[in-house]
């Protein structure tokens, strides 16, 4: 009987854990590169709209967004109306940098 209850809480713990372990939230690490948005170029540039590849590109920047705004030789690009027009039309928010 006593190996059965040691049993029986060894798997109950590896279940517990199991669960716990599975809905843990994982944070990725962005590289920020602007090349990487390189699919949003036409977009930007010629106000076409924007692809489905720079929509997906333009969210996984999303965090390097208000770096490339404090970028002199990016800024021109990020913050244009065309720019602002394909984040919106991605749904991604312009960011509101201090």
């Amino acid at each position: 009987m006593k190996k059965f209850s040691i049993f029986a809480l060894s798997a109950a713990l590896v279940v517990a854990a199991a669960v716990l372990l599975s809905e843990a939230p994982t944070a990725e690490a962005v590289t920020c590169s602007p090349l990487q948005m390189s699919s949003c170029l036409p977009a930007i540039s010629g106000g076409t709209p924007p692809s489905s590849q720079c929509c997906t590109k333009l969210n996984e920047q999303k965090p390097c967004l208000c770096g490339y705004l404090k970028d002199p030789n990016l800024r021109q690009y990020v913050n244009s109306p065309n720019a602002r027009k394909v984040a919106a039309k991605c749904g991604v928010p312009y960011p509101n940098c201090s």
